[in-house]
C-alpha cells in the first residue's frame, strides 16, 4: 500500500511498457528481430492510450533491442514532444533485480518514468514491486503480461534509489491493441 513516509517525499510512477509483437525472421538474431505487423498495429495503440491516461513519462529507459526500439518510436510519436529515452543495453533480456538496479539510477527529478523492455523480467519486476493493486489489476497480470501491456505503479519517495519490493500501488493496467486498416 502506498503510504507517505515523511517530509521530502514525491509521487512517483514507473510506466512499464513490454514491447510489441515482434516478428521471427529466420536467421535474425533475437536482438535484432523487428515488429511484426501486429506490433506496428499495437506500439501506436499504447502511446494513444498512455496520453489518454495521463501518463506520459518525463524519461524513457528503453532495451537496445530492435522491437523495443521500434515500439519507443511509434508509442512515443503519437505525443506531441516526447521525453528523452536512454537505450540501455542491459535493460535486453534483464531480470527483475537488473531491472530494478536501471530504474533507481534514474534522476530525482524525475516524476514518471518509462520503463521499456521484455518478459519475463517486466512482469517479475512489476509483480515484485507491487504491494497492492486496484480493482482486479494484480490478477489480471498474474494471468498475462502480453506484448504491448502497460502496467502503472504509483508509490512516494525521496528518489528513484528508495523504490523497493512491495512498496507500490499497481494502479492500472491497460493492454492497447491497433486496429487492422480495411481495404
Amino acid at each position: 500500500m502506498i503510504a507517505r513516509t515523511g517530509t521530502g517525499t514525491t509521487l512517483r510512477r514507473l510506466v512499464v511498457l513490454r514491447h510489441a509483437k515482434s516478428a521471427w525472421p529466420e536467421g535474425v538474431a533475437d536482438h535484432d528481430r523487428p515488429l511484426a505487423p501486429r506490433g506496428r498495429r499495437d506500439a501506436p495503440a499504447a502511446g494513444r492510450a498512455l496520453a489518454e491516461s495521463d501518463c506520459l513519462p518525463d524519461l524513457a529507459l528503453c532495451s537496445t533491442a530492435r522491437r523495443a526500439r521500434q515500439t519507443w518510436e511509434l508509442a512515443s510519436a503519437q505525443w506531441g514532444t516526447p521525453p528523452p529515452v536512454r537505450y540501455d543495453r542491459r535493460l535486453y533480456a534483464a531480470d527483475a533485480p537488473d531491472l530494478l538496479a536501471a530504474v533507481r539510477e534514474a534522476p530525482p527529478e524525475i516524476a514518471t518514468l518509462l520503463l521499456l523492455g521484455h518478459n519475463p523480467g517486466l512482469e517479475e519486476l512489476v509483480l515484485d514491486l507491487a504491494g497492492d493493486g486496484l480493482n482486479d489489476t494484480l490478477d489480471r497480470l498474474r494471468t498475462k503480461f502480453p506484448t504491448s501491456a502497460v502496467a502503472v505503479l504509483s508509490w512516494y519517495g525521496p528518489d528513484w534509489s528508495s523504490l523497493a519490493p512491495d512498496a507500490a500501488l499497481l494502479t492500472d493496467l491497460l493492454v492497447p491493441r491497433g486496429s487492422k486498416k480495411r481495404r
